[in-house]
């Protein structure tokens, strides 16, 4: 087999920040605490008067079209005209950003860093307090979370450590047009099968730990002793207490010769895997298709194309599509602002009441997996996402959630994404069965009786913010049928079920039917 962990690092593509796969159980893992929001100096890049030049150059036509589009909006008073002109903005501009994207490998200058990340054109359309705000969100982050800024994003497809999000058309080649489809398609598989393995052997090395100190505990209970009576330099017989600790360790030791046949399993599959997956990079080196030396342009071009259209649809057939940062639109409090630190303390909120917000089931093992989440610079007020996993590993790959950055307020966006982002998932468990079974079903079903009309997911994700921001705190605003399924099949975290038991007979009744399940076995 040889060296097998020299093996899997070889094998494993780039999944952005990290090395090892996103698994382990929800227990053992969790959002790391955010100690400050804030820098306490901000950065002087949009004091810079050269920012908008900066930002123009080297943009040739482009710009030339940008510049003079945007001088006529900002100089006209005329309200008519301003609305014309600030519609033909909106094409160019992001015509333009793409060209900046694809400038995202090298030294790129901040204020084109900037155009991207936060959608700042010229500094002197916000405010002070705004300018002052902006300059103090951290420029890096170590909490190491898959959340990205669009220009981190972007450079992460261009060097191939993420893979483009999915698109309609099937794309012929991949890594500069070079690699070969069937070869990727079958990589992509060893990947999931190395994934899917390591996070079961952690699983497993789990197992096997607690069943070991259960007998290291048992044994140490019966060596104590006390004294004979009538004999005192004899120990007493065993209490009954600990004759029951004999049965006790056989049981931990049968289970624990089942974990180890089952870790044998897992790392027969995993060395399978890392062998495919040495054997596919070799042919796909030999074809010149792992070249990542440079920014691949194609496929900086395919995902900006995907990510202005979940930039529309953050914003929504209503809301207001302009691009660029300006006081006239920006309202955003320190709070409210879509920006990496918020989202993730916002996220670790949203997991500390939905228990399995962030879970996936793998050979009926709890893997939590957090999406990417792109963070998107518009003025939307709805997150979506583009894709619950990777269809060719739905094991252990992230999905991808895009947030708006200046939404009117950001926990609703948040959920409408997560809730979008549930939805999918279940779906997609169910399958063909999507109608008839699990959370999809029992709310499909509820939604047809009710003769509803529009579209179902819509509804399901009203009703999920609802559920995280009502229903959690005791308040019922969902009907019955809806609350019922989604208190099995999207359950609260038990902190939040025993704090609701205790508010009415509805919580307690369906806490009740809880454990009716659990002595059933009907989970």
């Amino acid at each position: 087999m040889g060296d097998l962990t020299q093996k899997a690092a070889a094998g494993q593509p780039h999944n952005g920040e990290e090395s090892a796969p996103p698994s382990g159980t929800l227990v053992q893992s969790g959002f790391p605490p955010i100690e400050k929001l804030f820098e306490e100096t901000g950065h002087k890049a949009f004091q810079d008067p050269a920012y908008y030049k900066t930002v123009l150059s080297g943009g040739g036509d482009l710009a030339q079209r940008l510049h003079g589009i945007f001088q006529k909006y900002a100089t006209t008073t005329d309200p008519k005209d301003k609305s014309i002109f600030r519609q033909q903005i909106i094409n160019v501009f992001w015509e333009f950003m793409g060209k900046i994207a694809q400038e995202t490998l090298g030294a790129v200058p901040e204020a084109k860093k900037f155009l991207l990340r936060f959608g700042i054109l010229h500094p002197n359309l916000l405010s002070a307090e705004a300018k002052e705000l902006l300059s103090k969100i951290p420029l890096e982050s170590s909490l190491g979370q898959p959340v990205y800024y669009l220009d981190e994003w972007i450079k992460m497809i261009g060097l191939d450590k993420i893979k483009c999000s999915a698109t309609d058309e099937v794309k012929a080649g991949g890594g500069q047009g070079k690699m070969n489809a069937h070869l990727q398609a079958l990589q992509e598989k060893a990947q999931g099968r190395i994934e899917g393995a390591q996070g079961m052997l952690r699983s497993k090395n789990t197992e096997r730990v607690e069943f070991e100190n259960k007998i290291v505990e048992a044994v140490k209970h019966l060596t104590l002793h006390s004294h004979y009576e009538l004999f005192p330099e004899i120990f007493d017989r065993y209490t009954e207490e600990q004759k029951h600790k004999f049965a006790e360790i056989q049981d931990c030791i049968r289970a624990l010769l089942k974990v180890d046949r089952e870790t044998a399993a897992c790392m027969k599959d995993l060395e399978q895997g890392c062998d495919d997956m040495q054997i596919l990079n070799q042919k796909l080196e030999a074809a010149g298709a792992t070249d990542t030396g440079s920014l691949d342009i194609e496929a900086v071009n395919t995902e900006f194309a995907s990510i202005r259209q979940m930039a529309k649809m953050t914003v929504g057939r209503q809301g207001n599509a302009f691009p660029i940062l300006t006081s006239e639109f920006f309202h955003s409090t320190p709070h409210g602002l879509g920006f990496r630190e918020n989202v993730i303390k916002q996220l670790a909120w949203i997991e500390s009441v939905d228990a399995e917000a962030f879970i996936r089931f793998y050979k009926n093992k709890p893997h939590r997996i957090v999406p990417f989440v792109i963070l998107l610079p518009t003025y939307g007020d709805f997150g979506m996402c583009w894709e619950p996993f990777d269809k060719s590993n739905r094991a252990t790959s992230r999905g991808r959630i895009a947030i708006p950055m200046y939404p009117k307020n950001l926990t609703l966006a948040l959920l409408s994404g997560m809730g979008d982002m549930r939805w999918q998932v279940a779906k997609e468990k169910a399958s063909f069965y999507w109608m008839e079974e699990g959370l999809t079903g029992n709310y499909y079903q509820w939604f047809q009786t009710q003769k509803l009309k529009g579209d179902v997911k819509a509804y399901f994700i009203q009703d999920y913010i609802i559920w995280m921001t009502k229903e959690s705190e005791g308040t019922q605003k969902l009907d019955k049928d809806v609350r019922g399924a989604f208190w099995r099949y999207m359950p609260f975290t038990q902190a939040v079920k025993d704090k609701l038991k205790d508010r009415n007979l509805v919580y307690q009744e369906l806490y009740q039917r809880d454990k009716n399940r659990a002595m059933s076995d009907g989970y």
